[in-house]
């Protein structure tokens, strides 16, 4: 069942066009990978996606439902989460905190639910009176995630979830996307670890130029010698 449908969208900055007819297709339960080089539209497609930029051809559905240019707070609703790759938590803030404060929309009794993100992530349940602004990088990036899922959310985006951290926090974050996804969350993410990603990914989009350079499988794309050499570092 498809659970992300973008069809050749459109969309940039101050009526400059960034993308230029990109298209991305998951299936529920699937994880999606976008890469590329900078300035490839990847960061721009999740915003788009997430309502954060106008689209300005093209649609974009979610569970069949068109949801092309709809407000993010309503997207929310729907069963998106977006965390951004900076400025991702509360600083002053404990742990806990941030993690309620991704439960804003609810009204019901979320307190399952911040079990389930303790079991994901058990650093934060350490941590949970500490500060958010006193973590280390792959720990805020947890607290970021664990945030965004507060709301059970049927589809989260990730923009560069692994960015500046080391191998060890970054082979950490990949394994937490792993276990998400097999709970039952679509997962697109774009990455500039683009191997890395690729390995546990079902889908893999490449960006260039803002448009859609390959599309295929994870294990396809990393076998592809093109893809490789101009994309993956040889």
């Amino acid at each position: 069942m498809t659970l992300l449908s973008v069809d050749a969208i459109h969309a940039g900055y101050g009526g400059m066009n960034i993308l230029n007819g990109v298209s991305i297709q998951i299936d529920a339960g699937d994880i999606g990978v976008i890469v590329g080089p900078n300035g490839a539209g990847k960061s721009t497609a999740l915003k788009a996606i997430f309502g954060l930029l106008t689209v300005s051809e093209g649609t974009i559905h979610l569970n069949a439902d068109n949801i092309t240019n709809r407000a993010p707070e309503k997207l929310v609703k729907d069963g998106m989460a977006f965390v951004p790759q900076e400025h991702n938590v509360f600083e002053t803030l404990t742990v806990h905190e941030n993690l309620e404060m991704g439960a804003f929309t609810r009204r019901d009794d979320f307190s399952g639910r911040l079990d389930h993100i303790y079991e994901i992530f058990p650093p934060l349940k350490e941590k949970r009176q500490q500060p958010a602004g006193e973590l280390s990088g792959g720990q805020r990036q947890m607290v970021a995630i664990g945030r965004a899922l507060m709301v059970d959310p049927k589809l989260l985006l990730l923009d560069e979830p692994t960015a500046g951290l080391s191998p060890l926090f970054m082979g950490e974050i990949f394994d937490r996307v792993i276990a998400i996804n097999k709970s039952g969350v679509g997962i697109l993410m774009v990455e500039q670890n683009a191997k890395q990603a690729l390995a546990i990914a079902h889908r893999g989009f490449v960006l260039a130029a803002g448009r859609n350079r390959f599309t295929d499988t994870g294990r396809n794309l990393l076998g592809n010698p093109e893809v490789a050499k101009s994309f993956l570092g040889g």
